[in-house]
């Protein structure tokens, strides 16, 4: 049998492929692909550079003409929730529209976890500055989730940095006892270790930005799931 394809495009400083694998079943291959490279501090304006469609689109176009995926995501959570809902929803129309045959985005498949597990209030926790943040938070209310709690870092710098007990305080301050799911935003935070702990400990589902990338990669082209003890694949 022939076995499902994923293909990644992501910014050019991305750094966690193995933690894409981890979260993947055997019988799923990823492909991975990188927008060109962007100078700055992390913030907006940076963000905005690298999302950019036309820094974005022809990763993808390339990547569907040479590899046809089943489906070709773009794995950045700030980048695609950056502009906004509607055009969340429109990078993933252009991607189709560039050849892909299916396209998604780790802030689309976002909003598809927290309806598959019922949330309808969200705890964040990101490494960005208040204004990323901030902007996490208005896109999230765009859907029609509240947000009970924030935790960042503040971080000009490169999240992938962010030690393990830095990741596990930071998810700690950001829960609520009013959240739903607590959410760990950035797609270059390394997580996929302490998602099924803090779910132990919090009693709740975790969700992280990697983790949902796979996810609904896997479930719009009905490939199997994962089996882990994260809530989300249950």
């Amino acid at each position: 049998m022939t076995a499902a394809t994923i293909g990644f495009v992501l910014p050019f400083d991305s750094a966690l492929d193995r933690e894409y694998w981890r979260f993947l079943p055997e019988s799923v291959d990823l492909y991975l692909a990188r927008t060109p490279h962007v100078s700055g501090p992390l913030g907006v304006d940076l963000i905005a550079a690298v999302s950019d469609p036309d820094r974005v689109l022809p990763v993808a176009r390339d990547m569907a003409e040479a590899l046809d995926p089943d489906i070709v995501v773009y794995a950045c959570t700030s980048g695609s929730f950056l502009r906004g809902l509607e055009a969340c929803s429109r990078l993933r129309a252009d991607m189709e529209a560039a050849g892909c045959r299916q396209a998604g985005s780790t802030s689309e498949f976002l909003l598809d976890a927290l309806t598959h597990l019922e949330a309808r209030t969200v705890a964040v926790a990101t490494p960005y500055d208040d204004e990323m943040t901030g902007l996490l938070v208005k896109f999230l209310g765009e859907a029609g989730h509240d947000t009970v709690s924030v935790a960042n870092l503040g971080m000009t710098g490169d999240p992938k940095t962010v030690g393990p007990e830095a990741v596990l305080d930071l998810a700690l301050a950001a829960d609520s006892d009013d959240a739903d799911v607590l959410f760990l935003s950035c797609t270059n935070l390394r997580t996929f270790e302490h998602i099924a702990r803090l779910e132990a400990d919090l009693g709740k589902p975790v969700v992280a930005a990697n983790q949902v990338s796979v996810w609904g990669a896997l479930r719009r082209i009905g490939a199997p799931m994962p089996r882990n003890d994260q809530a989300l694949f249950a």
